[in-house]
This record gives C-alpha cells, sequence and structure tokens, in this order.
C-alpha cells in the first residue's frame, strides 16, 4: 500500500517483484505522473484508450491525472518513478521511451532512500539528474491504439484473448453488424492503421509480452496462429527490423 501523491519531493522510486504482488492493477489515477520500467519480464499498460507493452529495459510514461490499469508477466520486475507535476520536461502524453543502466541505477538508489528524502540531500539531486536525463530519452513505438468505440473494443478484447483468430476484415464485419467498407473507414478514423497493420501491431505486442515472460519462439508462433516460425520471424524482422533473439540480447545488453 503506497500511496505517491502523499509526497511532495520531485521524484520517488519504488522496486516491485510480481512474485509477491498482484500481477493485475485496475485502472487508477494519481496525480504524480509515472514512469513504469520493465526490468524482467514484461507489463502490459491501458492508458488514454491506447494499449502499451514494456519490454525489459524500456518504460512507459504516463502524465499525472491519467487513468490507467496494469498486467504484469509472472515473472515481472518492475521499477516504477513517481514524478511530481511540473518536476520534469517530460511529455504531457503516455509514450514509451528507452532506458539506460544509468536510470535505471539511479532509480534502484532512490528507491533506498524511500518517500521523504531532504530536499538538500544526496538523494534529491539523484533526483534532479535523473529527471534531466529521462527527458532526454528517445522514444520507442510499443503502443496499440484501441479507441473506446464499442465495437473496435470488442475486436481489440476478442483478438487480445485469443490472438489466433485468422478471421478477415470482412468476417470481423459482420461478427459486429457492419459492412466491410463501414469497419475499414472507423478503424482508419479511429485508430490511423488499415485492419491488416493493426492486427500485426497487436500481434507484435503480444509476442513481445509473452517472449519476455519467458515463452519460446515456437510457441509464440502458434499461439499467433501463424502457419511457421519462419513466418512469424519475418513479421518480427519487418516490425522491429531484427530477429526476436537478437532483439531480447540487445534488450538486456541495452543496445539500441
Amino acid at each position: 500500500m503506497f500511496d505517491p501523491d502523499a509526497t511532495d519531493r520531485p521524484a520517488v522510486a519504488r522496486n516491485l517483484d510480481f512474485a509477491d504482488y498482484a500481477a493485475e492493477v485496475p485502472a487508477h489515477t494519481h496525480r504524480k505522473g509515472q514512469m513504469i520500467l520493465a526490468l524482467h519480464g514484461a507489463v502490459t499498460c491501458v492508458a488514454n484508450n491506447q494499449l502499451w507493452i514494456v519490454p525489459p529495459n524500456c518504460g512507459i510514461w504516463i502524465p499525472g491525472g491519467t487513468s490507467h490499469s496494469a498486467r504484469a508477466t509472472p515473472n515481472a520486475r518492475l521499477s516504477y518513478l513517481f514524478v511530481e507535476p511540473g518536476a520534469a520536461h517530460l511529455p504531457d502524453h503516455c509514450c514509451a521511451l528507452s532506458v539506460t543502466p544509468v536510470i535505471r541505477a539511479m532509480m534502484d538508489r532512490l528507491a533506498v532512500d524511500g518517500d521523504s528524502y531532504p530536499r538538500d540531500s544526496h538523494a534529491a539531486r539523484i533526483a534532479r539528474v535523473l529527471l534531466d536525463e529521462l527527458a532526454e530519452m528517445p522514444h520507442e513505438r510499443f503502443n496499440l491504439p484501441v479507441s473506446s468505440n464499442p465495437k473496435i473494443r470488442t475486436i481489440a478484447d476478442a483478438l487480445t484473448t485469443n490472438p489466433s483468430d485468422r478471421a478477415t476484415q470482412a468476417e470481423w464485419a459482420k461478427r459486429v453488424a457492419m459492412s466491410e467498407r463501414s469497419l475499414s473507414r472507423l478503424l482508419i478514423r479511429e485508430t490511423g492503421l488499415t485492419f491488416g497493420r493493426w492486427r500485426q501491431q497487436l500481434h507484435l505486442l503480444t509476442a513481445l509480452r509473452e517472449l519476455a515472460g519467458g515463452a519460446t519462439v515456437q510457441g509464440v508462433a502458434a499461439e499467433l496462429g501463424y502457419e511457421s516460425v519462419n513466418a512469424f520471424i519475418t513479421m518480427f524482422q519487418k516490425a522491429l527490423g531484427t530477429t526476436p533473439a537478437r532483439f531480447f540480447t540487445a534488450r538486456r545488453e541495452n543496445r539500441p
């Protein structure tokens, strides 16, 4: 039980091992902004009609006052950073940020100092440098627009539950009582993506979550309904520019 808004310190860090906590955090809000960093495993967040996946060595920034929920893989170890509004030049919208070993080390150090460190202390100086470093981090694309539209939500919920469903756009249109053309227009208007690109991005996020949680490439390919492991690897490589094995090796070593 921790209330980040109970302190006015510019930055407060906490480390959590989800072997010791519930795997799902329901929707909530707080005054402070929050950075969620996956040290191991992965966590999925829903905020501002976007589905976000946090793979290892990447963080999701959620501005203060934004309703969000989270679900972690059972092996997840997470680091939270709560930031007082106005204390850092961080975006006013949700985004994924690369995180360096220096930032991870400062968050670990700040977690040791708790939430009531003196304002002129070494911890306060670490917090200032940490926030300056975070503001310089490049953005990454680990999100899926899901929209508040009930028909798109229905498709997103169904594909999240059963990602191997290979129904065509025409078949989905019938399921949600729309014409195929109307569904196509709705998806582009609400998400900016065609159905094929939208579903591929959902598959990519599902793959990142499952692989970070310890699943094999073969298992993930089968779960997503790919006819072969090679077909899945080709999709992954086109989206992220590298194979699953090389992607997670680079993440562990904190290389781009």
